[in-house]
């Protein structure tokens, strides 16, 4: 079919090959659609590289599966690949990426999964309070914080999310010297088990690097999940003024 546009001087321009470039959402949203891949993406929000075939078992599909899922989501932009030896790695392609998802997941609606045994009642009461959202915390823990950092004046909320002179002062106090100089990085992901606002960017990331260091805060085995320590607990009501029932489960 022959296609006629206006060209600049008023006069019709025919070719065969003139396109225009438009977002193709329904290509990005098919690539989600399916449960899989969507539950694919979601686990890797703990921001580490997976083995194609511990994505087979956490999928719980086989490894051909897997591969046909991950070279969609690699195709689509998604996912980002490398091979290390005889196995493939695949991690999201970049933070935008991740928010983006975190962001889908707080605006999707909710549905029943069955919960069949007291340990994955647990795992998902854990993940609600503190996971791995790529490079930062999120879950009720991470939406108490954000409070009250907002409360105690160490960010404003102006002109969208900022660190104050105040908050720059406390990440010093924390050891977290080198983001708090200038304006460092701030900006808040919509946390999809609290729908609300947890904190993300530079300050949040180092936050949760620095709990990670002394341990405050450490990793769950093979998952997004994080648990708080003792002394977590200690050094939150000590900086925050977090009350004990934000800092626990339930």
């Amino acid at each position: 079919m022959l296609v006629e546009v206006s060209a600049g001087d008023n006069r019709s321009v025919t070719s065969l090959d003139v396109h225009a470039e438009e977002p193709d959402l329904a290509s990005l949203g098919a690539l989600l659609a399916d449960r899989t891949r969507a539950a694919i993406c979601l686990a890797l929000l703990d921001g580490r590289d997976w083995t194609a075939s511990e994505v087979a078992r956490l999928a719980g599909v086989a490894p051909s599966t897997a591969t046909s899922h991950l070279n969609r989501l690699v195709a689509g932009g998604l996912l980002a690949e490398e091979r290390r030896g005889r196995h493939r790695c695949v991690r999201l392609a970049d933070p935008g990426i991740a928010e983006m998802i975190e962001a889908l997941a707080a605006r999707a609606p909710r549905r029943l999964v069955p919960v069949r045994s007291l340990t994955a009642a647990r795992r998902h009461r854990a993940v609600g309070f503190a996971r791995v959202c790529y490079d930062h915390l999120g879950g009720s823990l991470a939406v108490a914080m954000t409070e009250a950092m907002t409360a105690r004046g160490l960010l404003s909320w102006e002109s969208g999310p900022a660190l104050t002179a105040s908050g720059a002062a406390w990440l010093t106090g924390l050891g977290i010297a080198d983001q708090a100089a200038g304006r460092p990085h701030v900006r808040t992901c919509l946390d999809w088990t609290e729908q609300r606002p947890h904190l993300a960017g530079a300050v949040a990331a180092a936050l949760f690097r620095r709990a990670l260091e002394v341990s405050w805060l450490v990793h769950g085995d093979g998952s997004r999940v994080v648990r708080l320590t003792d002394q977590g607990r200690d050094a939150f009501r000590q900086h925050l003024g977090l009350a004990d029932e934000v800092l626990t489960t339930g």
